[in-house]
């Protein structure tokens, strides 16, 4: 089975101070969070430098994905890239949470790959900043129809208090 995300490293390990470039497009499946996704087949691009430091390997740049979700607010449909910076290590004795394995002589990128796009999708999605949402009377588009419905929540066990009157 081909591994796009497994690089052979041997010829950086041989000097520290050795670095390469290294530009990647693969598809990735099942990248997704609560409000948006990875469409399955969708490319994740990696723009990254490798270079050879005595405890390993450093990686450094970019991997961006394409995403898409629901807007939080009014249900539409909403696209966007999710890109995420990373400067990470690959040793040979990986410290949990804080570097990746250095597996003889190569690196395998997925799961720092997997973890920066996931980290980089929105939760809650939004087509535009200001975005009026849904009507919560008629269930109209709020950007696109004025339905005439007030925003003035209103909860009738709490009306008599808007009867009272202060005497001064």
């Amino acid at each position: 089975m081909v591994r796009p995300l497994v690089l052979g490293v041997a010829d950086l390990l041989r000097r520290p101070g050795n670095q390469r470039d290294e530009e990647l497009v693969v598809p990735l499946g099942g990248l997704e969070v609560l409000g948006s996704k990875v469409p399955d087949g969708e490319p994740v691009t990696l723009d990254l430098r490798l270079q050879s430091v005595n405890e390993g390997i450093v990686v450094t740049g970019t991997i961006a994905a394409p995403w898409e979700g629901e807007c939080r607010r009014c249900l539409r449909a909403v696209r966007g890239t999710a890109e995420g910076r990373v400067q990470e290590i690959f040793e040979e004795h990986p410290v949990e949470g804080e570097t990746f394995k250095l597996d003889g002589d190569r690196i395998d990128l997925e799961p720092l790959t997997r973890e920066t796009v996931l980290l980089e999708l929105p939760l809650a999605p939004l087509c535009q900043d200001d975005c009026a949402g849904l009507c919560p009377e008629c269930g109209a588009d709020r950007n696109t129809t004025d339905c005439g419905h007030t925003l003035e929540p209103s909860d009738d066990r709490w009306s008599a208090l808007g009867e009272l009157r202060f005497d001064d």
